[in-house]
């Protein structure tokens, strides 16, 4: 188990970059677990499931949303593994709540790259204590793994584009500020990322400005969501990315994410069942 000055050093790093890796948090048996339940993803994919590369490219870019419920051996990562407290500790909250789950695939030789951009703009939930897990079952180098633009979580939000081909699909134009030109300007816009391995998680901020390249190897990874305190339903008047159709029937605007799809996995320092 992580030692509170662990989770404490983490914790100021994360709130300082808005990104962080955390060597070896998971242990062998969580990995088979995780690449059991990707390949189980993959052999049925849900019909939120969509691929994410052009038919030109030489590789396949898979994605999937929100599978926790019947996926066992992903319900199992969550489970059997430190990730829930860590959250909790990484977004100074007293509790974590599971916000959704997000596999991504992209087969050797894929050259799809996931251009800049922040998450929480294509999402339905306003707030500030938020982290996602972007988790790796294959090695992935220093070249294919994600980057992030340091601190950028502190805002402002920018403007949500869709990848195959940049267009502005949901908020209206002229409301949020649109993507710098990050690379022209490394002093300003600093990029973190690093080289994993399984084991390895990387932790950002929804907020975070992020991106990858392509892959020349397989690259399978799980990405778990989890909202904290301050976390409110912000319905929106589109879909969003994933949609939760029915949700705002349900749950008004500004409550508080208390609903079965997005359960309760850590509160006061001990674990909570996730909810069948």
């Amino acid at each position: 188990m992580m030692q509170d000055s662990e989770l404490a050093r983490l914790a100021a790093d994360f709130a300082r970059d808005g990104a962080v890796v955390v060597r070896g948090a998971l242990g062998p048996a969580v990995i088979e677990r995780l690449r059991a339940g990707i390949e189980a993803n993959l052999a049925a994919p849900s019909p939120r499931a969509k691929v994410a590369s052009s038919p030109e490219d030489p590789g396949y870019f898979v994605e999937d949303f929100c599978n926790w419920q019947d996926n066992v051996d992903y319900r199992a990562v969550i489970d059997q593994s430190p990730l829930p407290r860590l959250a909790a500790a990484l977004m100074g909250s007293a509790t974590a709540r599971l916000y959704h789950d997000h596999m991504l695939t992209k087969a050797a030789g894929t050259r799809q790259p996931t251009p800049w951009h922040q998450d929480q703009p294509y999402y339905n939930i306003d707030g500030r204590q938020t982290v996602s897990f972007w988790i790796p079952a294959d090695p992935v180098p220093r070249e294919s793994t994600l980057e992030f633009v340091a601190a950028s979580h502190r805002g402002p939000w920018l403007m949500p584009r869709s990848f195959m081909d940049d267009q502005a699909k949901w908020f209206p134009a002229g409301t949020l500020a649109e993507l710098p030109d990050i690379d022209a300007d490394p002093v300003r816009y600093p990029v973190l990322g690093w080289a994993v391995e399984p084991g390895d998680v990387l932790a950002f901020n929804m907020l975070a400005l992020h991106r990858a390249a392509g892959s020349a190897s397989r690259r399978r990874v799980l990405s778990l969501r989890f909202i904290g305190d301050d976390v409110r339903h912000a319905p929106r008047g589109w879909a969003t990315s994933p949609d939760f159709p029915g949700l705002a029937e349900r749950l008004p605007a500004g409550a508080v994410m208390d609903d079965p799809l997005f359960p309760l996995v850590w509160a006061h320092d001990a674990p909570k069942e996730i909810a069948a």
